[in-house]
């Protein structure tokens, strides 16, 4: 119908920049007219590829992994590659479940959050052998590409903040920390700081909790209740920090003024509170794009 060769059309769908702008806008016409979808399968064994990365994420409910994701995927269809999306629950077995999902139909690398996984994940990852990339996480001696932040310097930077303010008794609602390398590097590092500022959590002042609102404002309900109840509280991330917020508020208690509250991943909705949430911000854009940019290099040959 477009008047060119097969070979034309090929190029005009996997690299449009090689055909001139006419025969390019053929071959576009022809296919919207014919309903033209490429066949994905036969695709991929001539190629021996499937121009696909799976990325495994903790869970769905969470905008911030959403926002990361948009930004991969877009870096990802640049290149005409295709973005396949699990979610694991913070469950190892659940996540190694999914990754070998992955690996059966043929994805061509793998992105991973954190650092924590089981050695069976990486066993497999070895012997296919994938190129994969941790996320959300780094550590300069990390045994594994990674491409994030370094999750205890930026909760330490929290404390140090919350004690120039004038803070002593600082309590924090975590996320569980079991396989969650994450939430765990918050909890060491807000302890770390405490330690450098000569403080500690009094007893029943660090609560773990999974990440929602309702038990964000449970966990606050049961600090505040305390006999000397925290002047602030470091929440693991800001679901955690809006359930705080919406129990002090429940309560009367006036924050900032009676009670600082601090979050972690600087959600859209932090800056629109009243008052707006002091939260820590998460390039996760920038993460998305480079993990992009990184694994397409492997793939291509770069080291």
């Amino acid at each position: 119908m477009a008047g060119v060769s097969t070979a034309s059309v090929s190029r005009v769908l996997n690299e449009p920049a090689r055909v001139g702008a006419a025969t390019r806008q053929r071959v576009l016409v022809a296919i919207e007219q014919l309903g033209y979808v490429p066949d994905a399968a036969a695709r991929a064994l001539a190629s021996r590829r499937l121009r696909a990365i799976g990325a495994i994420i903790p869970t769905l409910d969470n905008a911030i992994f959403a926002r990361g994701m948009q930004s991969l995927q877009r870096r990802l269809a640049q290149r005409n590659y295709t973005l396949l999306i699990a979610s694991s629950e913070y469950d190892q077995y659940e996540e190694l479940s999914e990754a070998r999902a992955l690996m059966a139909r043929g994805v061509d690398a793998m992105i991973l959050v954190g650092a924590e996984h089981s050695p069976e994940l990486y066993d497999a990852l070895a012997r296919k052998p994938l190129p994969f990339v941790n996320c959300w996480t780094y550590t300069p001696d990390a045994p594994h590409p990674s491409i994030g932040f370094d999750n205890r310097m930026a909760m330490r930077c929290v404390v140090d903040y919350l004690v120039q303010l004038g803070h002593r008794r600082i309590g924090m609602i975590a996320g569980f920390t079991r396989e969650n390398d994450r939430a765990r590097d918050r909890v060491a590092g807000v302890q770390q700081a405490l330690e450098q500022h000569g403080l500690t959590f009094a007893p029943g002042q660090l609560l773990e909790r999974a990440y929602e609102v309702s038990e964000g404002r449970e966990a606050a309900r049961a600090l505040l209740r305390m006999p000397e109840r925290p002047s602030a509280l470091i929440c693991g991330n800001d679901i955690l920090a809006l359930g705080a917020m919406f129990e002090a508020q429940a309560q009367g208690i006036a924050v900032p003024e009676a009670l600082s509250i601090t979050g972690f991943d600087d959600l859209p909705v932090a800056a629109s509170l009243v008052p707006a949430l002091t939260t820590v911000r998460v390039p996760v854009r920038e993460m998305g794009r480079r993990a992009a940019d990184y694994l397409l290099d492997r793939l291509m040959g770069s080291s």
